[in-house]
């Protein structure tokens, strides 16, 4: 293990422990009581008189629980506590105000950024909430007042030299790419050179994200002679965000010697993205080789395939338009072997040859397998040419493959697994593809008995012409989702939303039943398209409307809803004083995860809940994206699927480092089932995402032979006093 990730861990596990410690203090029934307050999403006495609490861990604890609950009443109390005696407290809640992201708390942020004397750990909170706020808020004038402060901490650090605080340059790199101040790459571009590898890693990161352009000889350093892998993958990454052509002799190298997967696949990344067609015989060599190496593997999912992908995006890019046949031939081949089921390879086929795509589709299609991903694939590699083919030239091959993807309407009101889960894709390929009858079309879609397919439906409607038909289909299929939807909400609110979109005054009817929905989400949703839309003297009691969570009272919908009785209150604060472990077994090996029930306490007992059962065993691996994540936890298989119900997210002070374990949502406070683990830091991540467990870095060499399709095979959870 090298010095720099053993700072990393160690600092993780301090700030892990560091709130085991103080959360434990707080006696049962005041956790307890905090627990119910934040699963309910309610901010009223029973957390703001535990603000004032004399023990210092009920305060901290209750400051974290307002800002997770986000109701920007709870501002002014935590403004007030920035002063407190306890430096914990004080950054707790300087912590939940970033959360709560009310441009009210502008004054308080700033009022700490700019004292020239202020403790470490507040400063550090302060500027990423001032991140965090900004990015929230970016038409209030205060964001650039949050910004400017931003990039003033910034280079203050910068001039204190060997004194300066590492903490606060992290939270204030991050802080930068959030709320994007004009001119924030000169200040990010001063931490290249640090000392310290996961400074420069972050730095890197927030400037590739910014697409700066200034420093590209500081940034093709790193990558040549840096010792610290992940730097050296957000240098390869920044190179080609600054899309100089002079760095690609050095991304080529490093696509084909750096001994580092993530390192290699940033720079096939870049490499792509800079589409130099001089670079196509080596990187042709370099699919080549990677492809023979996936094709001697005795695995069912070799490891290979995550950089084949890769490689297959990047000669897409690269060799767009051309129609080389070797190119075609090789990615055909790579293809087949993928049983035709990788979006990227046919996208990548697509994009070399987008006037003979369809001929070779068909074809291929003859020969099978047609499974739902094939197909699913098939789609999206034509909705990537959608604007070749609706030029006029192309306006035949247009409309025969809109003529053959009507003939899947047929299946709108119900299909097989394995068809059904392709329709999303298709009902998209439509509305990229335009055709005369596409609103026919799509609206024939609102009646399918998938949600997805409904969903998807809405979605592109949303983004058409507000015709009469259009507004009065949405508008029915809304009530019916009222009745029929009951194990997910997608498509209530994306058809809420594009019948608000399209006719806000006809939306009212819809509007006024969303804001007496059952689920909690659903009545959030309606309230902010009443925000969006100027609609608040229509509907002045809207955001009351949305009020907390309510209590599940045997209905069969159970989304949005507050689903634990008090045992499963009782049970879960129990676990905190206990090591909780799940020992992962997949297809290439097994892992364990550390849990975090202090930190994420409903997260961890609805995920052990669900392991318990058996719900992971079998499931497969649906997303993989090298240097990224590794997400699971979807029975559907398509990225979709959840467990019938959704629970809080549970932010906490703990970083996306390598190997951290989050919930993944589609929005706040949707997590159910599926869950990721990161290959790599990603603070973009912090804040937004629950971690709730942390994989070690030698069971990590493990998650990184994983790709999609592998398999969780089961999941054993264990308890330690």
């Amino acid at each position: 293990m090298n010095r720099p990730f053993t700072l990393i861990l160690l600092l993780v596990i301090f700030a892990a422990s560091f709130a085991q410690s103080v959360f434990t203090q707080v006696p049962d029934k005041t956790a307890i009581t905090i627990l119910r307050a934040e699963d309910e999403r309610r901010f009223d006495s029973d957390i703001s008189e535990l603000l004032k609490e004399a023990d210092p861990a009920v305060r901290a604890r209750a400051a974290l629980a307002a800002g997770r609950i986000g109701d920007d009443n709870a501002v002014s109390s935590l403004a007030s506590m920035l002063g407190d005696k306890s430096f914990s407290v004080s950054e707790m809640a300087m912590f939940a105000l970033g959360e709560i992201e009310s441009a009210k708390a502008s004054d308080a942020v700033l009022s700490i950024l700019r004292r020239p004397l202020v403790e470490e750990g507040l400063r550090a909170r302060a500027v990423e909430a001032a991140g965090k706020i900004a990015a929230a808020n970016s038409k209030d004038p205060r964001s650039k007042e949050l910004g400017e402060a931003i990039l003033n901490t910034l280079d203050t650090e910068d001039r204190k030299g060997d004194s300066q605080s590492r903490r606060v340059i992290l939270l204030a790199l991050t802080a930068a790419l959030r709320a994007r101040p004009a001119d924030a790459e000169y200040e990010i571009e001063k931490y290249f050179t640090n000392k310290d590898a996961r400074t420069r890693a972050d730095a890197l990161n927030a400037y590739a994200r910014l697409r700066g352009k200034t420093a590209v000889k500081k940034i093709l350093s790193i990558l040549l002679v840096d010792e610290d892998a992940v730097a050296r993958a957000n240098a390869a990454r920044a190179l080609g965000a600054a899309a100089d052509k002079i760095v690609l002799n050095a991304l080529l190298n490093a696509a084909e010697t750096d001994d580092d997967l993530r390192v290699r696949v940033s720079a096939l990344r870049s490499i792509g993205s800079l589409a130099e067609p001089a670079t196509a015989d080596r990187m042709m060599a370099r699919l080549g080789s990677i492809f023979e190496q996936y094709k001697k593997s005795s695995n069912a999912h070799p490891v290979e395939q995550n950089e084949l992908l890769e490689a297959a995006v990047a000669i897409g890019r690269i060799a767009a338009g051309t129609k080389d046949e070797k190119v075609l031939q090789e990615l055909k081949r790579v293809s087949e072997t993928l049983r035709f089921e990788a979006s990227e390879v046919e996208s990548a086929i697509a994009a070399v040859d987008p006037a003979g795509y369809w001929s070779y589709a068909v074809q291929r299609a003859g020969k099978g397998p047609n499974t739902w991903r094939s197909m699913a694939s098939t789609a999206s590699a034509i909705s990537s040419i959608a604007d070749f083919l609706k030029k006029e030239e192309n306006s035949e091959t247009r409309n025969g493959i809109a003529e053959h993807v009507s003939m899947l309407s047929d299946l709108r009101a119900g299909a097989p697994k394995d068809i059904l889960l392709a329709i999303p894709s298709f009902v998209q390929l439509i509305a990229d593809l335009d055709p005369p009858d596409a609103d026919k079309l799509l609206r024939s879609y609102l009646s399918s008995s998938d949600i997805f397919v409904r969903a998807a439906a809405a979605s592109a409607i949303g983004d058409r012409p507000a015709t009469p038909e259009n507004v009065k289909e949405l508008s029915e299929a809304f009530k019916r989702s009222l009745e029929t939807d009951n194990d997910y909400n997608d498509a209530q609110m994306a058809i809420l939303s594009a019948v608000t979109r399209l006719d806000k005054i006809t939306a009212g009817t819809s509007l006024a039943l969303a804001l007496k929905h059952l689920d909690y989400l659903v009545r959030r949703r309606a309230y902010e398209l009443v925000a969006e839309y100027d609609l608040e003297k229509e509907f002045p009691d809207a955001r009351l409307s949305v009020g907390t969570v309510g209590k599940a009272t045997g209905n069969a919908n159970r989304q949005g809803q507050v689903l634990n009785t008090s045992d499963d209150y009782k049970r879960t604060i129990a676990r905190r004083n206990a090591g909780t472990k799940a020992f992962v077994t997949t297809e290439k090996g097994k892992f364990t995860v550390d849990l975090f029930p202090e930190q994420a306490p409903l997260t961890v007992d609805n995920f052990v809940k669900l392991a318990e059962k058996g719900y992971f065993n079998g499931i497969d691996i649906h997303r993989v994206v090298a240097n990224f994540v590794v997400q699971d936890g979807d029975p559907r298989g398509d990225g979709n699927g959840g467990p019938g119900w959704q629970i809080r997210c549970e932010i906490n002070t703990i970083p996306y480092e390598r190997g951290m374990v989050g919930m993944a949502l589609s929005g706040k406070d949707t997590g159910g089932s599926q869950w990721f683990i990161t290959h790599s830091p990603q603070p973009h991540l912090d804040g937004g995402y629950t971690v709730f467990g942390k994989v070690n870095d030698e069971d990590m060499m493990t998650v990184d032979k994983l790709v999609r399709g592998d398999k969780i095979l089961k999941i054993e959870i264990t308890r330690t006093k």
